[in-house]
């Protein structure tokens, strides 16, 4: 067919609109410039059709109505062509046309030498026929036929003439036009080349956005269900386990007959159940720990260490906490003072839980450019390469040390554990707050509470 494939029609851009159909198509893209051409090809042939029509009648031939019924196949035929290809382009017909090309293109040839015979005012189909020539054959073949065809209309232009010789002209102005067919023709296969190489690589660009788009949102879910897990694991899961310990020690009591004790411990199942409570909503409302609204770092982890002797206590441990602060203390970014809590938060749940301690220390040193927190604790100890190693548990247990990890390293710190069976365990986290720092912000945490 006349085109082997549509380039899609040209997107809109910015700046001022043409003025006229020139400028138009100055600023028009390859596509556009390739469908200007092929519908002047279209229109061309069939201008020059309908006038060699009208010469034909004007001669009044015998074969006059011959020649017309030959000229409207051909006309049929080349517009049943270019039509069913072009819908077949746009994905409008499911039957393919381009496998008959060279067969219809032999139909269109082969009416134009039965026309060219009849009258010589259809010579001049052969300068547009010339193009679906260069458009659909190999171009030696095509070079060929176009040859043949010129010499056909420079016979039929003499032979209407009834000169013993043939003028110049009506040699010259054939091969001439079937020359700038042919540069045309070349012109149009690169500039057809170009807008196929531009829509294939539109069309990777643009499975490529689609590829980043779909990786980045689910970069976006991981790190998402990441976070959750981790704010999840350090504040619902370790009050969960605290009043699940509490409820414990509450019903023992209650089964030897203590019933004060029962009772208190009971108000502290009460107290732990509001604490998460109100977790859950800061969570929700994706704020921070309510912990540290309205109060300093150094309050909120006072506060814990208190929580954590008293939880230790209900559950029938002798567990002794204490904060120590060195350094003045600063006004600290807002996700520094949550990863230090929840870090805190999630190693002295472990210390109450797990290491059977009876001393645990939070030391938070203020450092300048940075800020440090270790939480250490006499118990039992591990051995770190080997927890480190280990798979979370079934029920989610194990998940807190990488949890805090992450947290750190998504603040550009640092996280050390030493720890050993039967000498204890230090948790080291180092954090920076050079930002804090920078903008001059006033010290307002509270001292050491010794």
């Amino acid at each position: 067919m006349p085109a082997t494939l549509l380039p899609p029609s040209p997107q809109k851009t910015g700046g001022a609109p043409a003025k006229g159909p020139l400028a138009a198509l100055e600023n028009a893209s390859s596509a556009a410039i390739l469908r200007v051409l092929r519908v002047t090809l279209h229109a061309g042939f069939a201008v020059l059709l309908a006038v060699a029509l009208v010469r034909l009648f004007l001669d009044g031939g015998p074969l006059r109505w011959l020649w017309a019924a030959a000229a409207v196949v051909l006309a049929v035929i080349y517009l049943a062509g270019t039509v069913l290809e072009k819908r077949h382009a746009e994905a409008r017909i499911g039957f393919n046309p381009r496998r008959y090309g060279l067969l219809w293109l032999g139909l269109v040839t082969a009416l134009w030498a039965v026309l060219l015979a009849g009258s010589a005012d259809f010579a001049w189909l052969a300068f547009p026929i010339f193009f679906l020539h260069l458009h659909l054959l190999p171009r030696r073949a095509a070079l060929l036929t176009i040859a043949l065809m010129t010499a056909a209309v420079i016979v039929s232009q003499w032979a209407a003439s009834g000169a013993p010789v043939p003028h110049a002209a009506a040699v010259v102005g054939p091969v001439l036009g079937a020359v700038f067919s042919v540069i045309t023709g070349l012109a149009y296969a690169a500039l057809y080349r170009e807008a196929e190489n531009q829509r294939r690589a539109a069309d990777e660009l643009r499975r490529t956005r689609e590829e980043l788009s779909r990786s980045q949102h689910q970069s976006g879910v991981l790190a998402e269900r990441e976070r959750l897990a981790r704010e999840i694991h350090d504040t619902l899961a370790q009050g969960l386990s605290s009043i699940v310990l509490l409820g414990r020690a509450a019903e023992q009591s209650l089964a030897d007959g203590d019933e004060p004790t029962a009772a208190a411990r009971l108000a502290l199942v009460q107290q732990a159940a509001a604490d998460n409570l109100a977790e859950a909503r800061s969570f929700v409302r994706g704020l921070s720990s309510p912990h540290l609204e309205g109060t300093t770092l150094v309050e909120a982890l006072r506060r814990l260490c208190g929580t954590t002797e008293t939880g230790a206590a209900a559950a029938g441990l002798a567990l002794r906490c204490r904060l120590e602060v060195d350094g003045e203390p600063q006004d600290l970014p807002q996700p520094v003072r949550v990863a230090l809590l929840r870090a805190a938060q999630a190693s002295l749940a472990n210390v109450r839980d797990h290491a059977r301690a009876a001393n645990a220390v939070v030391t938070l040193a203020f450092l300048g450019t940075e800020v440090t927190m270790d939480i250490y604790d006499d118990g039992t100890g591990f051995e770190p390469s080997l927890a480190a190693g280990a798979p979370d548990a079934a029920d989610g247990s194990g998940f807190g040390l990488r949890s805090l990890r992450e947290r750190v390293a998504g603040l550009n710190g640092s996280l050390a554990v030493e720890s050993a069976p039967g000498e204890g365990t230090v948790v080291a986290i180092r954090l920076p707050v050079e930002s804090a720092v920078s903008d001059g912000a006033a010290p307002l945490e509270g001292g050491s509470d010794g």
